[in-house]
């Protein structure tokens, strides 16, 4: 069985396009950067779960479920790609939504991509500080199985040796983009957080046979250590599902720290200057938790020269534009 053979339902516009960010380029100096574009997945505005969803969503409709259950934070980007893929394959979606950033803002908990999780039919579990959520899983699964329906659940992120599936899928399109355009990138660029985008490419570069760095900028956690294990778990994970005896090998884990800021979802400074630099340069929007803070990142990184001017860097769009609205407070006095 190839890669291809592995079961998917199609969700997503792919191939994604990647770009050159020429005028951000002029602005910094340095290595030239690219862009790929996986806030064109078209998934209800985008991002990159949706990719993971081809496959999650295939694996819970092969056990037989006609209901969903997942988890994220209140503006979580996955939790509304979750809701959108539900409504596309007509299945039950209900999101269990965690309130773990300490933004007090009247934009936060009613606007982004809370309100999309409604228009998208879903239903809103808000778990309440200091309460449980898996006790509220256990809970909503027993509603729906008194009902009669059958629950798959998808954990936080979509991330799993099945939805990095979708990130395998990801690192082999840049593979043949780059290669039909002589383009050779030394690093990938993007937001880490539950794990899944970084061991997908990690495993997909290396099963297009490619040694490219890939960099993932910490936007979730201090402990980055715990966040680096996370990753090279699921990536050993993949690696067994596709190329049985492959390695990533030593090293390959690779976690820049520095734009955390006060939490996960918490606006820094970096990060308002990196949306506004890539907006005016670039006409793009970025989004304030997860492309923001890696594109803080990727700045940081060149400003310090830890790059050749002539190396090629891929920066992975993961989506995320609808929380910008959530956010206001961060970008207007």
């Amino acid at each position: 069985m190839t890669f291809d053979d592995i079961e998917r339902v199609e969700l997503a516009h792919a191939p994604t396009p990647l770009e050159p960010m020429e005028r951000l380029q002029a602005t910094l100096g340095g290595p030239r950067i690219w862009i790929k574009r996986d806030d064109c997945t078209g998934l209800a505005t985008g991002g990159n779960k949706t990719r993971k969803l081809e496959y999650l969503i295939a694996d819970a409709e092969a056990q037989g479920a006609d209901s969903v259950i997942t988890f994220g934070a209140l503006q979580s980007n996955h939790a509304r790609q979750t809701a959108a893929a539900c409504a596309r394959r007509g299945l039950i979606c209900d999101l269990i939504l965690v309130p773990v950033v300490a933004r007090t803002e009247d934009d936060y908990p009613r606007n982004g991509n809370l309100l999309l999780d409604h228009l998208l039919g879903a239903r809103i579990h808000r778990v309440a500080e200091g309460e449980d959520a898996r006790s509220m899983l256990e809970r909503v699964r027993a509603e729906r199985a008194a009902t009669g329906h059958r629950c798959a659940v998808i954990p936080t992120g979509g991330s799993n040796a099945v939805g990095a599936l979708g990130y395998v899928r990801c690192a082999l399109e840049i593979a043949r983009t780059c290669r039909d355009r002589g383009m050779f990138p030394s690093a990938l660029v993007h937001a880490t957080s539950s794990g899944g985008t970084q061991a997908g490419l990690l495993a997909g570069l290396r099963l297009a046979g490619l040694t490219t760095r890939v960099l993932g900028v910490n936007v979730y956690t201090p402990d980055t250590a715990s966040l680096a294990a996370t990753v090279s778990r699921l990536t050993d994970e993949v690696l067994a599902r596709i190329a049985p005896g492959m390695t990533a090998g030593p090293g390959a884990v690779e976690v820049e720290d520095g734009q955390l800021g006060d939490g996960y979802g918490m606006p820094t400074p970096g990060m308002v200057e990196a949306v506004e630099l890539v907006a005016r340069t670039e006409g793009i929007l970025l989004d304030p938790v997860y492309s923001g803070k890696a594109m803080a990142g990727l700045l940081a990184m060149v400003r310090r020269g830890a790059f050749a001017e002539d190396d090629d860097l891929v920066f992975i769009h993961t989506g995320g534009t609808a929380a910008l609205s959530a956010y206001t407070g961060a970008f207007v006095d």
